[in-house]
């Protein structure tokens, strides 16, 4: 494991006074998230399907993601006792899944994939820093701190592989810089909106219809008021050194800036 047990999570120190709702509301999303790491291994595994070292690393890494969802829902659970975190993810899981029984990445090309990999990596681990750094609630802020260092690890992971296969069949600047604009793009898809509906919506009102919009934009009122510029700042350099760019100099303090000032248009255009 990563080097932590849900058993190592001090749940004793529970505040339930420090709770925010929408903080909350935010966490049980991104537990159903985290805890639907099995469909993304056996994508990782489909397209890595020759490369039995690596996938035995995917399946280490999808065991580290369950955990992370198993914490945060227990942790919801506990904030929150009419939540039934299990009931949830079966919602999610019916309405939202990804590809499945495929042998070729999606990207493009395996060291494409690994791209992906590393954006996605870093925006979990930005993620769960501005959680730790914006709860008062210790049990929360213990639980992002340790999936925070997870996801900067998986980073690293993929990171390294993604060294391999470049070594082995160069990718482009080019085709590089595209995998990492087209992933964040997909920041905004289905999955964050299900994992809303499901964690937010279903359980006040099983006769609920899936709105994506509607529940895409109400996951990322919330979420992106989280950020701070030190946590933009980390993320920039995540992507650049993902893409192969030096992260320093004028290229960083140029991208971290546009990032926050896009994160800040993008919080005040959210509707209230």
């Amino acid at each position: 494991m990563a080097g932590w047990y849900l058993d190592d999570i001090p749940w004793a120190r529970f505040d339930a006074a420090a709770v925010d709702t929408d903080l909350l509301a935010v966490v049980k999303t991104a537990a159903l998230v985290e805890a639907n790491a099995p469909d993304y291994v056996a994508y990782l595994q489909g397209v890595f399907h020759d490369d039995p070292a690596f996938g035995a690393a995917i399946a280490q890494w999808g065991i580290e993601e369950e955990q992370h969802g198993a914490a945060l829902g227990r942790w919801a659970e506990v904030a929150d006792p009419e939540f039934d975190f299990a009931r949830a993810l079966a919602d999610f899981r019916a309405g939202y899944r990804i590809p499945q029984g495929v042998s070729q990445s999606i990207r493009g090309s395996r060291a494409g994939e690994l791209v992906a990999r590393q954006v996605v990596e870093t925006g979990t681990s930005s993620f769960y820093s501005a959680i730790r750094d914006a709860t008062a609630e210790p049990v929360l802020k213990a639980i992002a701190g340790r999936i925070a260092a997870d996801e900067f690890a998986h980073y690293r992971l993929f990171a390294t592989h993604f060294a391999r296969y470049h070594r082995a069949e160069p990718l482009p600047l080019a085709t590089r810089l595209h995998v990492a604009s087209t992933r964040l793009g997909e920041a905004e898809d289905d999955e964050l909106g299900w994992a809303w509906f499901a964690a937010n919506v279903l359980p006040a009102d099983r006769t609920a219809s899936y709105r994506s919009a509607v529940y895409t934009r109400a996951y990322g009122r919330r979420a992106l008021r989280l950020y701070r510029r030190p946590h933009v700042d980390n993320g920039v350099r995540m992507l650049l050194r993902a893409v192969r760019l030096p992260p320093s100099g004028w290229l960083f303090r140029l991208a971290s800036a546009a990032m926050w000032q896009l994160l800040r248009l993008r919080v005040g255009a959210l509707p209230a």
